[in-house]
């Protein structure tokens, strides 16, 4: 059965690097050799920052169409937000029961809501005015 050629391939990524390390001691009948940096050149560099500069202006443009539409939606009365995740009379126990000591992990898990959400109630009721009698 007769024997194929033994062919090599070897690779630098810089052009400044040696191959002849790569098949030291095979025996091959031909060698390809690939000399090409894969990193970024200028021009590379260039249309990544136009192509980011693009999609960072093309985002803006998006906020900022979101935003004047929830204001018009917000001065017909269509706007409503998100609805609060506690009632004010669980609000009102949760801090309750924070004030207590109760664990904070705990309530969350008990409520069915997230450590954040019980952080922000615990913060809106500090950040709210307070009534005097």
């Amino acid at each position: 059965m007769p024997k194929g050629q033994e062919v090599g391939y070897v690779r630098v990524s810089s052009l400044l690097q040696n191959t002849a390390r790569q098949l030291d001691g095979v025996q091959l009948d031909k060698v390809f050799e690939d000399r090409s940096s894969r990193k970024d050149t200028p021009m590379a560099n260039l249309l990544l920052s136009m192509l980011g500069a693009v999609a960072e202006f093309e985002r803006a443009l998006i906020l900022e169409l979101q935003r004047e539409g929830i204001a018009v939606a917000k001065a017909q009365g269509v706007y409503k937000g998100r609805k609060p995740s506690l009632s004010p009379g669980r609000a009102d126990a949760l801090r309750a029961r924070a004030a207590a000591g109760e664990s904070k992990s705990n309530l969350a898990r008990e409520l069915g809501i997230s450590r954040e959400t019980v952080n922000a109630n615990l913060r809106a009721s500090l950040n709210a005015p307070q009534v005097t009698r």
